[in-house]
């Protein structure tokens, strides 16, 4: 599985199910890394609040926002 994100996009988090201490759904971000695996992504952000977590997707969710929306 790839995903279309890049370096620099911002994406909303949409849903994170397999963390223990989950970022919020609908916090904003800044993609930092993006590392493809064979069937899954991990997915490195920088979120607005100043946490700095990974993503694995599947099964974590963002949504890409457009490059004007900043909120």
């Amino acid at each position: 599985m790839t995903t279309n994100l890049k370096v620099g996009d911002r994406v909303r988090l949409i849903s994170m199910t397999d963390d223990p201490d989950p970022i919020p759904a609908g916090t904003i971000g800044t993609v930092a890394g993006v590392y493809p695996h064979s069937d899954w992504t991990q997915v490195d952000v920088d979120w607005d609040g100043g946490r700095s977590l990974m993503l694995s997707i599947p099964p974590d969710v963002v949504k890409r926002l457009p490059a004007d929306k900043t909120n």
